[in-house]
């Protein structure tokens, strides 16, 4: 079985920075890591290649530090990292996202060979959009499940899944080629050994560019991007603390104040 798993490097939670004009998160690549639900994905095609065979190729797109990320899904189980990485691609949406990695996926066609599965984490958690993966099937033309939970059976010609759906569960088959998006309920990523980690140092990552992958300067980044953010923050929070005094009457008085001020 020939997975593809999508991974994305998110910033940690207390190191979010917005651009001032483009109201996109500054990516450096600097107090970054691997996106969780990613993760997950990655640990369920370490498993499936386990049971089944093939190869794993590890699929990112974003800058040039990324390729630490990619490494490190090798020494976790991947075989091959592809990295998309162009100024071009910088600022897109998730539509923009998604038509740029299908040409990453085409480019590991050409390269690596066919794919089976597709596997993605079920959202980014600095976005939480949960878009990437239906859009990215829907531009390569696949089928796909969202919300999974569990391989069920994995077969030659087929893979049946489990996913979450309001008030339960539903056990879906659907047929290779395919997109799978997963919760990270679904496995419990392992950490690397010492002599993994040595090793993916040593592998390479194959960085394209837009021009090297053909890409649509109309459809990528910010040009290709219909959604534009008018504006986004990062919320402050502060905490104090009050005391109060008083007998029963006056406290209750007090506390209305209160929750009048801040409400």
């Amino acid at each position: 079985m020939n997975t593809i798993v999508c991974m994305k490097q998110v910033p940690s939670s207390n190191e979010v920075r917005m651009h001032p004009v483009t109201k996109t998160i500054v990516r450096d690549g600097n107090a970054s890591v691997m996106n969780p639900f990613d993760s997950s994905a990655l640990e369920q095609a370490v498993q499936l290649k386990q049971q089944r065979g093939g190869t794993i190729t590890a699929l990112s797109m974003g800058i040039l530090q990324t390729q630490v990320l990619l490494k490190d899904a090798m020494s976790r189980g991947a075989d091959k990292a592809v990295l998309l990485s162009d100024r071009g691609f910088a600022g897109a949406d998730t539509l923009a996202t998604s038509y740029t990695l299908s040409l990453g996926v085409k480019e590991i066609q050409k390269n690596i060979g066919a794919f089976d599965l597709i596997l993605c984490g079920k959202m980014a958690v600095d976005g939480d959009t949960a878009q990437i993966g239906p859009e990215l099937a829907q531009v390569l033309g696949i089928p796909y499940v969202t919300d999974v939970v569990e391989i069920v059976e994995a077969s030659d010609t087929a893979i049946t899944v489990r996913r979450i759906i309001d008030g339960g569960t539903q056990v879906v088959r659907v047929a290779y080629p395919a997109l799978l998006t997963v919760v990270k309920e679904i496995q419990q990523p392992r950490l690397p050994s010492i002599a993994s980690l040595k090793a993916s140092l040593a592998k390479e990552v194959a960085v394209f560019t837009a021009d090297a992958v053909g890409a649509d300067g109309t459809r990528i980044g910010l040009n290709g991007s219909p959604t534009q953010v008018v504006e986004t923050f990062i919320p402050e929070h502060s905490t104090q603390c009050v005391a109060l005094t008083g007998d029963v009457a006056s406290l209750c008085g007090q506390l209305k104040t209160i929750v009048q001020e801040v409400g």
